[in-house]
Order: structure tokens, then C-alpha cells, then sequence
């Protein structure tokens, strides 16, 4: 794994300052502690720093084609590698190294973007081809490896792997984008659309841009997209050995490394599976890490340790507690942009103790968006049903109306906690799961703003993004909707973010099994009836994993990665949650009503609401601000 940058002059060619290509690049050194490199031709620079992961001895970036006419940085792991160059060199490619990188370069030359496809991994790559004096930037399918760009005022586009790259370059303007902001309260993070610096870009997921030298940027053009449209069809227990042999498949592949490697273990379903399948794949005791918390009430260390116990695992766990608050700046630097998964602490705990011992670790992300195991997912499926037996007048006449007079009772039991889903059900299923998935809602997010911020924003709300996307999905169901938002929204915005960036911290590689293009393509294809069924998500994966998980790992009710936020806003951060409206940085941009803010913060630590996913995302912005240091 390692961290990209580079300039490329676009409709000119301008020299290219290498000591300004190394500063980019320094700045992404956590993401490559083992070398770095630098090269530049008239118009190009490109910079890496390198995590040896496989060929540790050679491999160094940027690397030349044997026939110097191609040069590549790249940011990631090609799982086949091994059966391209078998590949390639059939068709006379030569090769003089024993790693992934060399691959991607011999298949450029051999089938130009057509590469990408035969790519089986996670990647983000700038290629510059010497003889059509163009560059190649690609992203990996579902956006595990992330890539910024931004257009400079000489005519240069700057790209690295993290925003602290762009802001090693003295041209890059620090001026906040206002739309981000009602993007960054809707979702608690910023969306791949948008980035919370002006003319700042983020290479889409599975979408590839040529730059070239004598011509104007071109737009990214769409490589892969998964589709919902088409059912599998077949006897149950063939698709579950299907799924199961795609699980192995993933698995087993994302086990070579030439370095020390171990995985996650949260106790959950999807972990559990991929430590199930690493056991059966290797002859070693697999290296497994945990982290709890200092609430009981949201600790699962126990459940980690059953299934540590149960495959003879080398486990290891720690705890994570509110006294670790003062590294929230430590934090926020990580991200660059403001992110608020309050799951992100605990995930960079995890990745420091995977660290101490081993260079990549396996996770069990992607299963819940690829297999439907959110909650909301199944709330979701119960709720198209209604709509579809309740007449819409009911539904908005009456529902509506009930809906938004009925108190928001956070303090209450869950079962009367109806207002969310009756102001749900008299929308459209668009919108509700729009609601569901975001973190504060138009109302809440409107009635903070300060007035001269509402009229920069103007009629722009975050959740229509959304919206459109699902409407335009490739899908047949409001379930297939749902998940095809969380694949291209959700998933590379929050999870895929939180994990690289937390992981890179420390110089660790996380790999995704359960985002292996292969399955996720089959996942989408099952009918709703094996992702959905009764209370339970993730039925087939469930179905097919008994043979290796007890019951009541695979059957208790998902809790996820949570953080005791609330609680520890009410007591020992409550001095924080005080603070935060009269903080000079958010202060400074005037895009908030100071006293709004206050009584939100008052009524969280009353204990009459939980706002406590708001206050957090204040703390993080406020931090973020002052990490970046923009002008308003």
C-alpha cells in the first residue's frame, strides 16, 4: 500500500518543479514509510511513497516500462497478478521484477483502458504514456483507494492520494465549498460528488480520466458499475455453495503478502466469516485483534473472543475510552475533511494493535451493503411493502400528519419511537431511505444554519443526491435501490474512507475480501428473499457460513461498530458538547446560530434528546477547520 502524487500540465507544457512533487508526496509519507521516489519530464511529475507489502526488495516507484515508454505510480494490490504476467508474458511481455506494479504497466501497453477490467483488486494509479504524451488515472471498482485532483491556476491538475497532498502545493486555494457543509451535516462525512475545499475533485469509484497535454481536462468516464437488474435463478443450496465458493475465493486471494498478516475481529458475522475462511486457508494460527469500550452495554469483546477461541486464533484486544478524546485533533488531521463515524476512533485503535504485530490485516466490510445487513435495510423492505398496500392518500393525508406531530421521543422505547417511520411511509421510498441514512435531518440541519448561510446554500439539499441515484439505479426493487446507494455512496464516502485512512495512519494495509467485485456482482443478482428474510439480513451468507459459526453468532441481533458517544457526551465530554457553539473556528465562518447551538448541546446533556451524532459532527468540523485552515 502506499500514497500517490502528481502534476500534469493540461492544454500546455510547463516544467514541473521536482522538489514541489516531493513535498506532495512527503506529506502522504504515512502512507508509505519504506521508500519514496520522484520523476518528472517536461509537463509531468509523479511522486510515491512505498509500503512493501509484495517483491519487498524491488519494485521501487515511479516504475518505467522495460521499454521506458510508460511510467506509473500506483496506490494498492492487484490479486491476480500473478495470473496476468503468466498472461502477458505468453503474448511477450518481459518482466523484470516479481511484483503487482510491473503487471499493471504491461497491461496498459497490451490493452490500453480495456486493462482495467482484468484488474482484480484495490488501486488508484496515474500512468503517463511517453509516446501519446497522455496520463492515466484509474480507481478500483468500488473505491477502496481513494485519488483527489484539483485544476491549479497555471494550468496544472494536481492529484495525490489524500487532501494533504493537494495542500502541500502552495497554488491550492483553502476556501470552504458552503454546499459541502449541508453535505457534510446530512451524511456526517463529505460524499465523493463534492469536497469540502472549492475545485477540489475525487476520482469517482470505477471511473478512469485521460489528461492530455495539448487539450483541456477530460471528465471521468465510468468503467464498471454493478447492476441489480437480473435475478439468479436456481435451488437455493446451489447459490449458497456459489456464494461460499466466492467467500474462498476472496479470502484465499487476499492472503499472499510477503509481509506479516492477521485480520479484525469484532465477534460480528462478517469478521467472523473471513477469519473462518482465513483458518481453513492457512496452516498458521491466524493473528486476530479486537477493540472494546469502557460502556458494557456496547462492548462485543466477548463475542471476538469466542470465535478467537473457537478457530485457536493468536487474539489479541484492548479498550477504548472517553479519556482518549484529546486525540480528536489527531484524528480530524487524518481525515483532512470533516468526518464524523464516531467508529473511526475505534477503527484506528484496531489498526494500531493490528500494526504492533503484522503489515495487512482483513476486514469484514462491504458484506452489509453487498448482502443487505443493515437494519435499515430490513426496515426498509417492511416499508415498501406497506406503501405498496397503503393508498398513497392515506399515506401522505394521514400518516403524514400524524407524523409531524408526533414527538421525537429519543428517550423512549424503540417500538414507540414512531415518528421516523410514519413521516417514512407517507414519502416516497426514495426519500425515506434518503432519511434513514442520513445523520441530521433537513429540518434539524436548516434550523442551525445561520440566515446569511441558508441564502448562500439556497434550495441545494444534500439528500436529493441521493435520491436521483436511486432513482436511476440499475435495479427491479427498492431493496436493490437501496443497496446500489450504499455501493456507491455510502460505502466509499464512509466506510472505505474511514478504513484507509485510519489504517495508512499507521502504515497498515487493510484488504476487504467481502468487496471482491466477483461476489458483490453475484450478491446483487440473488433474489430479495436470500439478503432479506422475516427480521434478518444477510440470509444467504448466514445460510452458507453455519457450517463454520455457531447459531447465536450468526443470528444475534447486529450492533455494528458503536461508540458510546452519547453517553460520554452527557458525562465526561459534556464540557465539550458546551463548547462547541461558542468555538472560534466555527464561529469565524458564520454559518451557524450560536444560541441554536447551545440549546441543542443542553438538551443532549439533559438527557431529554440524543443529539449526540450532531454534537460529535460540530467537534469533528470544528477540528477540521482548524486542521485546514480555509477561509469561509
Amino acid at each position: 500500500m502506499c500514497g500517490i502524487a502528481g502534476i500534469f500540465h493540461c492544454g500546455t507544457i510547463k516544467p514541473v518543479d521536482p522538489a514541489r512533487v516531493e513535498r506532495m508526496s512527503n506529506a502522504l509519507a504515512h502512507r508509505g514509510p519504506d521508500g519514496s521516489g520522484v520523476w518528472t519530464a517536461p509537463g509531468v511529475g509523479l511522486g510515491h511513497r512505498r509500503l512493501s507489502i509484495i517483491d519487498l526488495e524491488g519494485s521501487p516507484q515511479p516504475m518505467h516500462s522495460a521499454d521506458q515508454r510508460a511510467v506509473i505510480v500506483f496506490n494498492g494490490e492487484i490479486y491476480n497478478y500473478r495470473e496476468l504476467r503468466r498472461e502477458l508474458a505468453g503474448l511477450g511481455a518481459q518482466f523484470r521484477t516479481d511484483g503487482d506494479t510491473e503487471v499493471i504497466l504491461a497491461a496498459w501497453q497490451q490493452w490500453g483502458v480495456e486493462c482495467l477490467g482484468r484488474l482484480h483488486g484495490m488501486f488508484a494509479f496515474a500512468l503517463y504514456d511517453r509516446h501519446k504524451r497522455e496520463l492515466f488515472l484509474a480507481r478500483d471498482r468500488l473505491g477502496v483507494k481513494p485519488l483527489f485532483m484539483a485544476p491549479l491556476s497555471d494550468g496544472s491538475m494536481a492529484f495525490a492520494s489524500e487532501l494533504k497532498g493537494l495542500l502541500a502545493h502552495p497554488l491550492l486555494r483553502r476556501e470552504a465549498d458552503p454546499l459541502a457543509v449541508e453535505d457534510y451535516l446530512a451524511w456526517g462525512y463529505v460524499p465523493d460528488h463534492r469536497s469540502i475545499l472549492k475545485g477540489v475533485e475525487k476520482l469517482p469509484a470505477g471511473t478512469y480520466r485521460l489528461l492530455r497535454h495539448d487539450t483541456p481536462p477530460a471528465a471521468p468516464v465510468r468503467w464498471w458499475d454493478v447492476s441489480f437488474a437480473d435475478r439468479r435463478k436456481g435451488r437455493t443450496a446451489d447459490l449458497e455453495a456459489e456464494l461460499l465458493h466466492h467467500l474462498r475465493e476472496a479470502v484465499t486471494s487476499r492472503i499472499v503478502a510477503d509481509v506479516p498478516l492477521g485480520a479484525f475481529l469484532s465477534g460480528g458475522v462478517d469478521s467472523s466469516s473471513v477469519v473462518a475462511l482465513m483458518s481453513e486457508a492457512s496452516r498458521d494460527p491466524v493473528r486476530t485483534c479486537s477493540i472494546g469500550f469502557d460502556v458494557a452495554a456496547l462492548d462485543e469483546t466477548s463475542y471476538a473472543d469466542q470465535v478467537a477461541q473457537l478457530f485457536a486464533t493468536d487474539h489479541r484486544a484492548r479498550t477504548v475510552s472517553s479519556d482518549q478524546f484529546g486525540e480528536i485533533g489527531t484524528l480530524a488531521a487524518m481525515f483532512d475533511e470533516p468526518f464524523a463515524d464516531a467508529s473511526a476512533l475505534p477503527t484506528w485503535r484496531v489498526c494500531q494493535l493490528a500494526r504492533e504485530t503484522v503489515t495487512v490485516a482483513l476486514s469484514g466490510d462491504g458484506a452489509d451493503e453487498a448482502l443487505a445487513g443493515y437494519r435499515r435495510h430490513v426496515f426498509h423492505a417492511h416499508e415498501e411493502q406497506a406503501r405498496l398496500l397503503l393508498p398513497r392518500t392515506f399515506r401522505e393525508g394521514v400518516l403524514g400528519r400524524i407524523g409531524s406531530v408526533y414527538p421525537k421521543a429519543d428517550w423512549a422505547p424503540r417500538p414507540l419511537r414512531l415518528k421516523t417511520t410514519l413521516l417514512s411511509l407517507a414519502g416516497s421510498g426514495e426519500e425515506g431511505y434518503a432519511n434513514a441514512l442520513s445523520v441530521t435531518p433537513t429540518d434539524l440541519r436548516r434550523s442551525l444554519y445561520a440566515p446569511g448561510f441558508r441564502r448562500e446554500i439556497g434550495d441545494y439539499r444534500a439528500e436529493d443526491r441521493l435520491v436521483a441515484l436511486m432513482a436511476g439505479a440499475p435495479a427491479r426493487s427498492s431493496l436493490d435501490r437501496a443497496q446500489y446507494a450504499d455501493l456507491k455512496f455510502w460505502l466509499p464516502g464512509d466506510i472505505l474512507t474511514k478504513v484507509d485512512r485510519t489504517s495508512m495512519a499507521v502504515g497498515l494495509e487493510a484488504r476487504e475480501p467481502l468487496l471482491d467485485h466477483r461476489l458483490v456482482e453475484f450478491a446483487a443478482g440473488l433474489p430479495e428473499g436470500l439478503r432479506v428474510r422475516g427480521l434478518q439480513g444477510k440470509h444467504l451468507l448466514k445460510k452458507a457460513m453455519r457450517r463454520y459459526l455457531p447459531a447465536h453468532i450468526l443470528y444475534r441481533p447486529k450492533q455494528g461498530f458503536v461508540t458510546p458517544i452519547a453517553q460520554w457526551l452527557r458525562g465526561p465530554l459534556a464540557a465539550e458538547a458546551r463548547a462547541i457553539s461558542t468555538s472560534a473556528a466555527l464561529a469565524r465562518t458564520g454559518w451557524f446560530d450560536a444560541a441554536r447551538m447551545s440549546a441543542v448541546a443542553e438538551a443532549h446533556i439533559s438527557g431529554r434528546s440524543d443529539h449526540s451524532r450532531l454534537l460529535w459532527q460540530m467537534l469533528m468540523l470544528d477540528r477540521s477547520l482548524r486542521h485546514l485552515g480555509v477561509a469561509s
